[in-house]
């Protein structure tokens, strides 16, 4: 059976807004949400960067039944490891077991904050083994003292431990990742309808004798408004971005240098990548192409923070019903 999400998106809504549009989530019937973790938008006029995880702690106690998720944090430059699984045992106990941690190797455009560079991407990777590994250890109650290639803890311990696990997906987006990082997880997250990288997370974990029935939850994208130019016009304006794919995206340093590397960037290209308009089949076979792939959890983005409230009453009902539909 197929789960639908809904995306806390912090770089287009302030922190209060967020917790109304994670509620009204719930009411209309999604049954998960994740947040993004990001100190800076994409984008100058996406406008927002409020912090993922004071949000998910309120998010926790509004809702009761949506199961939430980090999307994703990156454990080793802006976080430590250790805070990260202290702020992970914390969204559990405030959940009452419905938080998943979702981790990555991070952007550029939110590590770079803390002035300690931006290494390459071997080295992204070692640092999130070695840190998934620090959080593990901590999240399953023991004392840890760790000195390794890139993090120390000494003598960390998580006094307020959560009685349910708390379940660990990373981020795989290529063929080296998932070779890395598949023993790491509990489950996998991705952006695109990629197959190879679904069939290849299975393989990596039965070769390994893992279980090969976790998640594999991914993210979409749309941008619903009646007005199919109005949303097109919004999609362009905010989520152009989408475009470059993650190796461009993961290396720009600040809103503005995506504003640059997207200025030829057109309406039309947005509108061939992102459904745009009042178009539900549109949806719905977008949504098909992750479903087809293997993916088992799917969030939808909708596009423009000011554009919820008209999504929530005109949209995700007729939209949830002929996903569920479609999937059955």
């Amino acid at each position: 059976m197929t789960s639908f999400g809904y995306t806390l998106m912090t770089e287009q809504c302030g922190p209060k807004e967020l917790v109304r549009h994670a509620v009204r989530a719930e009411v209309v019937g999604f049954d998960f949400e994740v947040c993004s973790d990001h100190y800076s938008p994409w984008l100058v006029s996406q406008g927002h960067a409020p912090n993922a995880w004071l949000v998910l702690g309120a998010v926790a106690h509004a809702t009761s039944r949506v199961e939430l998720c980090s999307y994703v944090t990156c454990p080793t430059m802006r976080y430590h490891p250790a805070v990260v699984a202290q702020q992970a045992a914390t969204a559990q106990i405030l959940a009452d077991g419905r938080f998943l941690l979702g981790l990555g190797t991070g952007e550029n455009l939110n590590e770079h904050v803390v002035g300690q560079g931006w290494p390459g991407y071997e080295r992204r990777l070692d640092m999130l083994c070695e840190a998934t590994k620090i959080i593990r250890q901590l999240l399953d109650g023991g004392v840890v003292n760790h000195k390794g290639e890139y993090f120390q803890v000494d003598n960390g311990r998580l006094w307020d431990l959560p009685a349910e696990p708390v379940p660990i997906g990373i981020s795989m987006t290529g063929e080296k990742s998932v070779q890395r990082l598949a023993d790491f997880a509990d489950f996998m997250i991705d952006v695109s309808p990629d197959k190879p990288i679904v069939d290849q997370w299975i393989h990596e974990r039965r070769v390994q004798g893992l279980d090969t029935t976790g998640r594999a939850v991914a993210q979409l994208p749309i941008c619903w408004d009646r007005d199919r130019d109005k949303a097109v016009e919004r999609a362009h304006e905010q989520f152009r971005w989408f475009g470059g794919g993650w190796p461009t995206n993961a290396e720009l340093p600040n809103p503005k240098a995506f504003d640059a590397a997207t200025q030829f960037v057109r309406p039309e290209d947005v509108a061939d990548q992102i459904p745009c308009g009042p178009d539900i089949d549109a949806v719905v076979e977008a949504v098909g192409a992750y479903r087809d792939a293997g993916f088992t959890d799917i969030a939808l983005v909708q596009i423009g923070g000011d554009s919820q409230d008209s999504f929530f009453d005109e949209a995700a009902p007729a939209l949830l019903a002929a996903l569920r539909a479609d999937a059955a």
